[in-house]
C-alpha cells in the first residue's frame, strides 16, 4: 500500500507519516513548510519506506506511480498561523483541496479530508454531533480557516457523488501532543511554554471557554480506522473530555510545578465558547474513541517542551524560525 499524506511534516501530519510506516504503507510527505517544520520528519529521511517532496499543493500535486490513499491535511490550523495567512489558508482548503481530490481520482485512491471541529463554528447545540450545521461567522477573522475547512467537506462530498471517488471526512477537535510548535498560538502550549520559563500564564476571557483535548495517538488511530471503513462522513474525532482554559491553566501549572501566576486578558474575536464532540458514531462505525487519559498526554507533551526548552528551541518563547531548517531535496 502506498499513500500520500499532504501537510505530512506538520504536527498531525508527521505522526501519520510514521504510524503508516509502521503499517507497513510506503509515504510520500508533501510539504511546502509554511507552517511545519522539516524537523519533524528527520528522522524518517533514510527509512526507503517514506519519500519526502516540498510541493504546494495549491499549485497542483502530482505523485508519479500507483498511490493507495490520500491523506488531506495541508492547510495553517493554529489562529496564530491562519491570521497571519488568511489568502494561503483559503487557498489551500479550496485549490489545494480540489488537487488532493484529482489526484485520488486519478490513481482510483481512497481519500481522507481531516476537516475541523471550526465546522461548527461557536455552537449553539451541546455536545455537537455531525448533524449540527454549526453557527459560522463566514465574514469574522476566524473565517478564512472556517469557511476553508467547510468548502472543502463540500468539494470532498461532490467528488464522492459525482465523481465515484471513495472520499470520506473527519471533524478532528483540539489534539495536542509532541511536535507541537512552541509559538503555535493554541492553549497547550502557550501554557506550558509559559510555565517553564516561569512566565505569567496567560488565559483569555475570563477563562470559563471550554474546549475537549485529544492526544495525537488516538487521533491516529481514528484516521487509519476511517481510512479503512466505507463510511463517508463527516466523523467527529475527539476526546468528549471537557475542560475550561482556566482548569488546563491550574492543570498545566500543577504537572510542571511551576511558580507561574495565571493573569487574564482579553479574549480574541469569534473565539467559541464550548466545544465537545459527539463521538456516537465514532464509536459505533469505527469502534473508535480515545484511549489516552489527558493527564498522560499533558506530561507527555510537557516532557517534549522541556527537551525543547533545554535545547534553546524556545527559550524566548518562539520556535526558531522555520527559514533557519534546510529543506530536505525531494528524493525520487
Amino acid at each position: 500500500m502506498r499513500a500520500v499524506v499532504t501537510g505530512g511534516a506538520g504536527f498531525i501530519g508527521s505522526h501519520l507519516c510514521e504510524r503508516l510506516i509502521h503499517e507497513n504503507y510506503d509515504v510520500v510527505c508533501v510539504d511546502n513548510f509554511l507552517t511545519s517544520d522539516p524537523d519533524n520528519v528527520a528522522h524518517l529521511a533514510d527509512d526507503p519506506h517514506f519519500r519526502l517532496m516540498h510541493r504546494d499543493i495549491s499549485q497542483g500535486l502530482d505523485v508519479p506511480g500507483p498511490v493507495d490513499a490520500v491523506f488531506h491535511l495541508a492547510s495553517p490550523a493554529s489562529p496564530a498561523d491562519y491570521l497571519r495567512l488568511p489568502l494561503e489558508t483559503l487557498r489551500v482548503g479550496s485549490a489545494g483541496t480540489w488537487h488532493a481530490l484529482d489526484l485520488a481520482a486519478a490513481k482510483g485512491a481512497r481519500f481522507l479530508l481531516s476537516s475541523t471541529s471550526e465546522s461548527y463554528g461557536d455552537p449553539l447545540i451541546h455536545p455537537q454531533p455531525e448533524s449540527y450545521w454549526g453557527h459560522v461567522n463566514p465574514v469574522g477573522p476566524r473565517s478564512v480557516y472556517d469557511e476553508a475547512k467547510r468548502f472543502g467537506e463540500a468539494l470532498t462530498m461532490a467528488y464522492r457523488r459525482n465523481r465515484g471517488v471513495d472520499a470520506k471526512i473527519v471533524r478532528i477537535f483540539n489534539t495536542f501532543g509532541p511536535r507541537m510548535r512552541a509559538d503555535d498560538g493554541r492553549a497547550i502550549p502557550n501554557f506550558i511554554g509559559q510555565a517553564l520559563r516561569g512566565e505569567p500564564i496567560t488565559v483569555t476571557g475570563d477563562g470559563s471557554q471550554t474546549r475537549s483535548l485529544c492526544y495525537v495517538d488516538d487521533l491516529i488511530e481514528g484516521l487509519l480506522r476511517m481510512q479503512a471503513s466505507d463510511h463517508g462522513g463527516p466523523v467527529n474525532l475527539g476526546n468528549p473530555h471537557e475542560v475550561s482554559m482556566l482548569e488546563l491553566a491550574q492543570w498545566i501549572s500543577k504537572l510542571t510545578r511551576a511558580t507561574s501566576e495565571i493573569t487574564l486578558i482579553p479574549r480574541p474575536d469569534d473565539d467559541p465558547e464550548r466545544r465537545r464532540p459527539d463521538i456516537t458514531v465514532a464509536r459505533e462505525l469505527l469502534g473508535w474513541e480515545p484511549v489516552t487519559p489527558v493527564e498522560q498526554g499533558l506530561c507527555d507533551t510537557i516532557t517534549y517542551f522541556r527537551r525543547q526548552l533545554v535545547s534553546g528551541d524556545f527559550a524566548e518563547g518562539r520556535h526558531r524560525p522555520l527559514s533557519s531548517s534546510p529543506i530536505p531535496q525531494t528524493r525520487s
